[in-house]
């Protein structure tokens, strides 16, 4: 019953986060005026807004003009619906279900905003920088590379302390090292190899998960790009010279999938290091 509960939650959330793909990469506000056709630019009756319901009742097109809704609105909204229920399955109605939940849903809003306009808003990259911090002294991270920094310096710091340190960690040497190769990549070729937005999300993804599951992560979502990139730009014909791919998608597809193995990757990493 819990995991109805959360799953319904998930799609009032995925709802919301449909704003907010649409807004912040187009610098309007969240609160108001309230949603609106962009084809007819009548407003949205609530009973049209219902998530997922209203895209079926409607057959994916306004009711006014007729206009095509696109497919992504039912998908963020999905997606979000089945994490929530998945999380609070496996984990309980706690804060590290809370926490995961709201990283799937960060994660989703970039996801989708990356697909729509190459976009990846500050509210989502360092508002969740922010709220991965703070979640770290409540949820603890396992110790890396920081906690055994400390040890070596004979530094003993509680539990909370270790575990933020973790999270800024985590942070701040994968989203400087990316930063550092996509500039060395830039010089050599004249070319962006990767956005500051990019950077920024993947502090913000060692903020929620530490140095090893951020590694971990870098790793999956650049086998997607790999994988999925190459057969997309046969698919597509694009030029690979000038298409810019969205690595944020597969970036935050890799990050979906290494949360929802609820640290049974980055724990098999962390053998392999041993």
């Amino acid at each position: 019953m819990i995991e109805l509960l959360a799953g319904l939650f998930g799609l009032l959330i995925g709802s919301f986060l449909n704003v907010c793909i649409y807004r912040w990469t187009r610098d309007l506000s969240v609160v108001k005026p309230r949603s609106a056709c962009p084809g007819c630019n009548r407003m949205i009756a609530w009973y049209d807004n219902i998530p997922i319901l209203s895209y079926v009742l409607l057959r994916g097109r306004c009711r006014n003009c007729g206009v095509s809704i696109s497919w992504t609105y039912p998908a963020v909204e999905l997606l979000t619906a089945v994490f929530f229920a998945y999380f609070v399955a496996i984990e309980g109605l706690n804060l590290s279900a809370a926490k995961d939940c709201l990283f799937a849903a960060i994660m989703i809003g970039l996801i989708f905003s990356d697909l729509d306009t190459r976009l990846l808003p500050d509210e989502f990259t360092i508002g969740g920088f922010f709220a991965g911090l703070a979640l770290a002294f409540f949820v603890p991270l396992p110790p890396t590379l920081f906690a055994l920094a400390m040890d070596m310096t004979g530094h003993h710091m509680g539990l909370r302390a270790t575990s933020a340190g973790e999270a800024l960690t985590g942070a701040l040497i994968p989203a400087g090292a990316m930063w550092l190769l996509g500039w060395i990549f830039e010089k050599l070729r004249d070319k962006e190899y990767l956005g500051f937005g990019d950077v920024k999300m993947i502090a913000m993804m060692g903020a929620f998960l530490g140095l090893s599951g951020v590694i971990v992560t870098l790793l999956f979502g650049s086998l997607l790009g790999s994988i999925g990139g190459y057969a997309w730009l046969k698919l597509t014909r694009k030029d690979p010279a000038t298409y810019y791919l969205p690595f944020a998608t597969f970036l935050g597809a890799g990050a979906l999938i290494v949360v929802a193995a609820h640290g049974g990757i980055t724990a098999w990493y962390e053998q392999l290091l041993r």
